[in-house]
């Protein structure tokens, strides 16, 4: 699966779309001062326990070390993977 992101402004998102449908998709804004919020996850059931979820957390992890952003996660997903991988995530979450 091909994971795809886009940025317009602001705001941005990684997902994943196969013929012209979005069937997975993480959402962000970056408010400024290095800052990138993680507002939501969905995930299509067709791709329900394939692991996407992390796949696009994974993503937008190594996008916020690229641009050094610190993470504010609060979509209940990405924050419930935040605590369960801290020792993995604790360079990029903003405490």
């Amino acid at each position: 699966m091909l994971i795809q992101h886009t940025e317009k402004g602001h705001k941005g998102s990684f997902f994943i779309e196969e013929d012209g449908k979005q069937l997975a998709e993480m959402t962000y804004s970056l408010p400024g001062d290095n800052i990138m919020i993680i507002e939501h996850t969905e995930v299509d059931d067709v791709l329900r326990g394939k692991n996407i979820g992390n796949q696009l957390l994974n993503n937008a992890v190594e996008f916020a070390r690229s641009g050094n952003f610190k993470i504010i996660p609060l979509c209940p997903f990405a924050n419930a993977v935040f605590k369960k991988r801290h020792e993995e995530f604790k360079d990029v979450l903003k405490e």
